[in-house]
């Protein structure tokens, strides 16, 4: 039975410092799928999958590289918070972001007790008008996954990562994997585990869901539109397959893709359901 009588006298009586306190951050894990020129101009430009890393300036981890992220205010919206973040550690605005999962490991953050909330999004780095923050780079993904691990390399093209995930089946009915480090050099906290399950989050996302169209141009052919799946995916796929996955979601325009050395290739677009 309660000591209090009503909930005007619990709340009289209460004090917070009675309770233990945990600190809530949010982590961001920016995606895009971009082009490399091609130079046999009869080919189409190579695809790569990139994600968004920050170098901290500041301890724990000072030097290290690590998802975008922060504290979240004690009077700011939870969705408020990323936004907020992005913008203030990489000059990035308004980007869909969808919650991914949250992280709460005792050992996560050598300051305190901290909970994150992490989320994701794919975007097409080569249209965003923001100019990036000196601190922030994109990093190309390679990712050689089977049953038991995740090897996962970063490379910006002047420093390398490589992370070594361990994965092991939580629940054989729902597909879903525990994710272990085994091997981390250069990222922060626990962010190899927020990467891991952020890719193959999203490689189920690509299946069933119109997420990939975040990062496409208004007007694209179909082989550049298979490419960034390809590429997301981690294999390719065959044609028939291809055109089953994106049977409802584009449409055929009257426009045409010209003067790249081969026949005109027809112009497709997202085709947005009413």
């Amino acid at each position: 039975m309660s000591e209090f009588q009503s909930e005007e006298e619990f709340l009289k009586a209460y004090n917070p410092n009675d309770y233990d306190r945990l600190s809530l951050t949010t982590d961001i894990l920016i995606c895009s799928v971009s082009s490399e020129e091609e130079e046999n101009y009869r080919k189409l430009s190579k695809k790569y999958f990139s994600i968004l890393l920050v170098k901290r300036d500041d301890y724990p981890f000072k030097g290290k590289w690590c998802l975008p992220g922060g504290f979240v205010r004690i009077d700011e919206e939870l969705e408020d918070a990323p936004k907020r973040i992005l913008a203030s550690e990489t000059n990035l605005h308004n980007i869909y972001l969808e919650q991914l999962y949250t992280y709460g490991s005792l050992d996560r953050d050598p300051r305190m007790r901290v909970i994150s909330t992490s989320y994701i999004a794919l975007v097409d780095k080569n249209r965003l008008r923001d100019k990036l923050l000196p601190n922030a780079s994109w990093f190309n993904v390679t990712l050689l996954e089977d049953e038991k691990k995740m090897n996962i390399t970063l490379d910006n093209g002047e420093e390398t990562i490589s992370l070594v995930i361990k994965k092991t089946l939580r629940e054989q009915t729902t597909d879903r994997y525990k994710y272990t480090i085994v091997k981390n050099d250069k990222l922060a906290f626990d962010h190899p585990l927020v990467i891991a399950a952020g890719l193959s989050r999203l490689r189920n996302k690509v299946n069933y869901t119109d997420i990939v169209f975040n990062m496409m141009p208004e007007y694209f052919t179909l082989g550049e539109l298979q490419q960034v799946y390809e590429v997301i995916l981690g294999k390719k796929l065959l044609d028939p397959a291809f055109r089953r996955i994106i049977a409802n979601k584009v449409e055929k325009t009257t426009k045409v893709k010209t003067g790249e050395g081969h026949r005109p290739s027809a112009l497709f677009r997202y085709k947005v359901t009413k």
